[in-house]
C-alpha cells in the first residue's frame, strides 16, 4: 500500500478558488481504480491549510492517479494558488493493523 499525506498552504486571496479545485480533485480521485481513500480536510488551526491523506492499493494506482486530468489541471493551477512550498510524504505501508480502542 502506498500512503500519501500533503500538506498545502494556500494564498488567503486565493483560497475559494483552491477549495472549488479541491473539491472537484477529491470527487474525480475518489472514483479511480486502486483507489483505497482519498481526502482532503481544511487545517482547524489555520484555514489557509489543507492536508490530502491517500491510500493507493499499491505503487501502479498512485502512478495512475498522478497521470488523470484531474490531477494534471490541478497541478497546473496550483503554483498561483499557493502561499509556501508543499510538504509531501509518501509512506511505502507492507501492514496495517488495527490498535484496540
Amino acid at each position: 500500500m502506498i500512503v500519501v499525506h500533503a500538506t498545502f498552504r494556500f494564498d488567503p486571496d486565493a483560497r475559494d478558488d483552491a477549495l472549488e479545485l479541491i473539491a472537484d480533485l477529491v470527487e474525480q480521485s475518489q472514483t479511480e481504480d486502486g483507489l483505497i481513500d482519498y481526502r482532503a480536510a481544511v487545517d482547524v488551526s489555520d484555514p489557509n491549510v489543507v492536508r490530502f491523506f491517500e491510500q493507493y492499493e499499491d505503487a501502479a494506482a498512485f502512478d495512475a492517479h498522478s497521470q488523470t486530468d484531474h490531477f494534471q489541471a490541478f497541478e497546473q493551477q496550483l503554483p498561483e494558488l499557493l502561499a509556501g512550498e508543499p510538504e509531501i510524504r509518501r509512506f511505502d505501508v507492507d501492514s496495517v493493523t488495527e490498535p484496540p480502542l
